[in-house]
């Protein structure tokens, strides 16, 4: 919002939200429906092209927003090494308004507009008129008001929306206020309305000239640098006909110079270049990818879970991963959510891709994804493919010199690979230090457990968090219910014997304290008491059945708030809110610890230190539901 908001700040439809889409659905349900139904002779493929031009736009628009997130997290050719926060992605959230209000106008432009109708797919004359009035009148006239738009009168009121983003995505090109974009919009339909006007404007030229905008506008917002210089060397005029990420990147750090929409030329002529636009091409350009202290692997979960993780969605990244996916992904989107499943999990099937970048005190956090499925990890078949994937990542962090590495959801499990002790046996000089983050998982849940509690059940499969939480409540004086045999005897062998107790009949429900993981069952649920606490220890959350019980969060930790870029949720968390195994490798590096923290080894000594080691890094516990606080 600009500082001061003026007339025609909100867009018209922003309280109908996602639904707003469903304005331009009368438009396309009647040119598809004319379109079948009219004789051929009548057919007005332009009309049916508008939808598929606006379909497209969208699709260009969210490659940029990929693309970007993933070279700046790598930091190659970054321009602007500064955060980005939750305040930016929902500022920007309604990038795509711009499409939908250019899509209702020619859509409008169709029907009213001599010459907007029934266009041919090509023609010379009408392209070249549409290129040299945008070289001219356009460049020129929104170089002038885009100077007037930084007079203080209209930046308070309108420009200042847009230059709230200091370091910019694609998207921010886009995010004005509807004042703003009405007064693009007419500029922009300079070259085609003239063209229509003079009877040779036709559908080709019409989808090149749009494209041509989105490229340009998210390229300048990219945020990392991609021409050559070489390019510049053979033909040094370009430089005055085609600007670069980093020359626009000043306009949003100094404010008062680099004014030129897509052409430079006016700049130079009236005296705004930039006096350091050079040396921050060739700087950017020389910017080589940057090697973490820190990173930590993870992989995806469902199939829809690619729109919620940092190279997707930047709007649904940002909010906690839903329980159960939206309508419009679950009805509309899923051939596109298949193909993208499919394509993802086939081109990087053999190593991982970085997609966030976080700074916590003066550690660089790298999360790396791994291209597989929760599914993937479930069966067998797929184990020793995922293993190779995991070692090679290792290999290439050791050899560049990362400290540590955490491995996140089913990357630790003692299924695939013990709990991450199968690379450190197979690899026993690796200089990088591998934690699996059950210690910190184990210290988060241990201290979720409200400190009167003197009974709990302990429900789910076996794992090594949940072993270590059991030794320390029964340290502690805890009684511990379990309902398996196999169970009881295995943690009867790892050394807990006092306050264990092994119940065989349904007679369990007097605690209000239950420890729970994968693997409990619905009908497990229902036979807890009333008012009952479900604290999970597993990666993921347990269904939530019970309305009249509550549920703990899976283990996890608040971030520091000197943590920065911190611009998307991680996984089912809330925002600013780190799972417990990434916290795990964060603690080990600021503390410095020398050995690995994986394997089948049980420290259960050291819960304590672990958790007072997070606490004195700035990291804070989650606060309990309402009725235990």
């Amino acid at each position: 919002m600009a500082s001061r908001p003026g007339a025609l700040t909100e867009w018209p439809w922003s309280p109908l939200g996602n639904f707003k889409y469903l304005l331009v659905a009368p438009f396309v349900m009647a040119s598809m429906h004319t379109y079948v139904t009219v004789a051929d002779e009548e057919k007005d493929l332009s009309r049916l092209m508008i939808v598929a031009l606006m379909l497209w736009r969208i699709i260009h628009s969210q490659i940029w927003i990929s693309v970007s997130r993933q070279r700046t997290a790598k930091g190659t050719r970054k321009i602007v090494d500064k955060p980005i926060e939750f305040e930016q992605v929902d500022r920007e959230r309604t990038w795509d308004d711009q499409i939908i209000f250019n899509t209702l106008l020619m859509y409008l432009a169709n029907i009213k507009l001599p010459g907007a109708s029934h266009l041919p797919l090509w023609r010379l004359d009408g392209a070249l008129l549409m290129a040299l009035l945008h070289a001219g009148p356009v460049e020129f006239l929104y170089y002038w008001f885009h100077r007037a738009l930084h007079h203080y009168f209209l930046y308070s009121r309108y420009h200042s929306h847009h230059h709230s983003s200091i370091v910019t995505e694609p998207i921010t090109s886009v995010v004005h206020p509807f004042a703003e974009h009405i007064a693009y919009s007419l500029l922009f339909a300079i070259p085609m309305v003239t063209a229509s006007l003079c009877g040779i404007l036709s559908i080709v030229p019409i989808i090149g000239y749009m494209t041509y905008i989105d490229f340009m506008n998210n390229m300048g917002h990219c945020n990392f640098e991609l021409f050559p210089k070489r390019l510049f060397d053979l033909f040094p005029p370009l430089k005055f006909l085609c600007y670069t990420p980093s020359f626009h990147s000043l306009h949003h750090t100094q404010f008062r110079t680099n004014y030129s929409l897509f052409m430079p030329i006016y700049d130079y002529i009236y005296g705004t270049t930039d006096k350091w636009s050079e040396s921050l091409y060739e700087r950017s350009l020389e910017r080589e990818e940057e090697s973490p202290d820190v990173i930590h692997l993870t992989h995806l979960t469902t199939h829809d879970s690619i729109y919620q993780m940092r190279l997707g969605f930047a709007s649904l990244s940002s909010i906690p991963l839903w329980s159960r996916s939206p309508w419009y992904l679950t009805y509309f989107m899923w051939p596109f959510t298949l193909l993208c499943s499919f394509v993802l999990t086939l081109a990087l099937s053999s190593r991982t891709l970085v997609f966030e970048r976080n700074r916590i005190r003066d550690l660089t956090l790298h999360s790396h994804l791994l291209p597989k499925f929760s599914f993937h990890y479930k069966s067998q078949r797929h184990h020793e493919s995922i293993n190779k994937i995991i070692e090679g990542a290792i290999l290439e962090a050791d050899e560049k010199g990362v400290k540590v590495m955490s491995l996140g959801l089913m990357n630790n499990s003692e299924e695939l690979n013990r709990y991450g002790e199968m690379y450190v046996q197979k690899y026993p000089k690796l200089k990088i230090r591998l934690v699996d983050g059950s210690s910190m998982a184990a210290a988060v849940v241990f201290n979720n457990i409200p400190t009167e509690t003197t009974e709990v059940v302990l429900r789910g499969n076996l794992t090594k968090v949940a072993s270590v939480v059991v030794f320390a409540l029964c340290r502690k004086g805890v009684k511990v219910v379990v309902l398996k045999e196999e169970e009881h005897s295995k943690l009867i062998k790892s050394g807990i014997v006092k306050n264990l107790v092994l119940s065989t009949s349904n007679n369990y429900n007097s605690p209000t304290v239950w420890l729970v993981g994968d693997g409990i069952e619905k009908e497990e649920q229902m036979k807890a008491k009333e008012g009952t606490l479900f604290v999970p220890f597993s990666h993921f959350p347990p269904n939530k059945l019970r309305k009249d019980c509550f549920y703990h969060s899976t283990p996890a930790m608040r971030v520091p708030k000197s943590a920065q870029n911190i611009d998307s949720c991680e996984n089912w968390l809330e925002r600013r809110v780190m799972s417990a195994w990434k916290v795990g490798g964060i603690v080990h590096a600021l503390e410095g610890w020398e050995e690995h923290d994986c394997g089948n080894t049980y420290n259960f000594f050291r819960l304590h230190a672990i958790w007072e080691a997070a606490l004195r890094h700035d990291f804070e516990p989650l606060l309990f539901p309402p009725s235990h606080l």
